[in-house]
């Protein structure tokens, strides 16, 4: 596929990271010649110095034979414009803009074809702050994500010393919880996957994805570490208008909690802007996060949990890094680093997160080949969670008709789940997958993808033979 990225920022570099290693044809344009220079460096892409709104520009970057164009740069009205201009010009089939004015969702016929012509847009802070959510719903986990409306969720967990599974073999979940639509998807140990079977010993420090029905995810966390304790006192800190998002979602009118919010930033006129608009127990500090006295006249050491959201990766390190050590219970770092989040995630930084991962997802469904419903990228990208509709019959489907235990998976793959539509009641139903479990034609299948390599052996897998259509 011919790819085209308009922007080399933080999102611009991770898309570009991500997709150039699936033998795809990407092209990044950026004003800043710095930043093409390093990509090029570093990736096997090409780059093109110059604005992506001007149509010369987007022709010597090969937008007459693009099959995709990604705008991620800083500004709303040039991804929106360059969307345009690859509509009406280059007739480019697929074309995805970042946005972050949250205003513009209310005009929906402005972004699609009757304005700006964009196929898909993506909201990446919008999608940052619901991984946030999730996380703090969840304190336990690393990751977690929903599938079918929350009806089945598969999520990451780190081991703990001391929980029921810990010391045990993996199949003794289905011992421990009779009753419960679970499964565990993958064990990884010291970043090592290990070959799964119902005798795997879980050992503490394990990082163990697993799939549970919605209704479930806690108990089945239970299981493989101790419960935490609610979180009630946030703090947030580095950017203001990122974290006020998070608090008006945290405290909104529909929110059936109360929890008290501080927000930290070194912007005072922002500060006293942004605080009008604030919903009920939430306050503005003025301060860094990287400031002692800042911090504990936020009152961290009462602080439940602290999100460093600065756009400097390196800020939200030591700025966690000192939360913790003045009390915060539990912090959570932005980083698009994939060293820094490797190195830090589960020492003294409990978890980080990255704009790029949370959003990738959209791109990604773009991306593969099929009738991919969503596409999630997981461990920092490594690996991936697919929702593939399987199409045809017996004849026409290397998976419809078959049982779990008779396909032909790559190594390390596993089916998670089933939905399927439920024609009495209106709503798909979710089937944790069993070896006897059969794939039929219209289900949603839920594929764990441990190695992004494998992908096209899985695409290939759910292809539809040509004579089916």
């Amino acid at each position: 596929m011919q790819i085209l990225i308009i922007g080399a920022g933080r999102i611009g570099r991770s898309v570009a990271e991500s997709l150039v290693d699936e033998a795809n044809d990407i092209t990044v344009v950026d004003t800043d010649s710095s930043r093409i220079e390093e990509l090029q460096d570093r990736l096997d892409l090409r780059g093109i110095v110059g604005s992506a709104t001007s149509p010369d520009v987007l022709r010597q970057a090969g937008a007459e034979d693009a099959d995709m164009v990604v705008a991620v740069t800083a500004s709303d009205e040039i991804n929106m414009a360059v969307c345009l201009l690859a509509s009406r010009l280059f007739n480019i089939p697929t074309r995805i803009a970042r946005v972050r004015n949250s205003e513009l969702r209310q005009y929906p016929r402005l972004m699609a074809e009757e304005g700006f012509q964009i196929t898909s847009s993506i909201w990446p802070e919008e999608a940052l702050t619901e991984s946030i959510l999730r996380l703090i719903e969840f304190p336990e986990a690393l990751q977690i994500i929903d599938f079918a409306e929350g009806r089945a969720m598969l999520f990451s967990v780190r081991t703990v010393a001391g929980s029921p599974l810990v010391g045990r073999p993996a199949g003794d979940l289905a011992v421990h919880l009779p009753r419960v639509p679970a499964r565990i998807i993958a064990v990884f140990r010291r970043n090592r996957r290990l070959d799964l079977t119902e005798d795997t010993v879980i050992e503490s420090g394990d990082e163990v994805i697993a799939l549970a029905s919605g209704r479930d995810v806690r108990r089945v966390i239970s299981e493989l570490r101790h419960h935490e304790k609610s979180i009630r006192r946030i703090i947030v800190g580095g950017d203001a208008s990122l974290a006020l998002q998070l608090a008006h979602k945290l405290n909104g009118p529909d929110s059936r909690r109360n929890y008290e919010i501080n927000i930290l930033d070194t912007n005072r006129d922002l500060c006293k802007k942004l605080a009008s608009e604030a919903p009920k127990n939430t306050l503005f500090v003025e301060g860094s996060i990287i400031d002692e006295e800042a911090l504990e006249s936020a009152g961290i050491d009462r602080c439940d949990l602290f999100v460093a959201l600065s756009r400097h990766d390196e800020t939200n390190i030591m700025g966690s890094l000192l939360a913790k050590k003045m009390g915060a219970r539990r912090v959570i770092a932005l980083t698009d680093s994939t060293t820094f989040s490797n190195l830090m995630q589960g020492s003294q930084i409990d978890i980080t997160v990255s704009v790029t991962q949370a959003t990738i997802g959209e791109l990604l469904r773009h991306v593969r080949h099929g009738d991919v419903l969503a596409a999630y990228s997981l461990r920092r990208g490594v690996a991936e969670a697919l929702e593939i509709v399987a199409h045809g019959n017996k004849k026409s489907s290397q998976v419809v008709g078959k049982r779990i235990s008779e396909l032909a998976l790559p190594e390390g793959v596993s089916i998670a789940a089933i939905v399927r539509e439920d024609s009495t009641s209106q709503e798909p139903e979710v089937f944790i997958a069993t070896p006897n479990l059969t794939i039929e034609s219209e289900d949603s299948v839920i594929v764990f993808v441990p190695n992004k390599r494998t992908i096209p052996q899985v695409e290939k897998l759910f292809a539809v033979d040509v004579g089916f259509f």
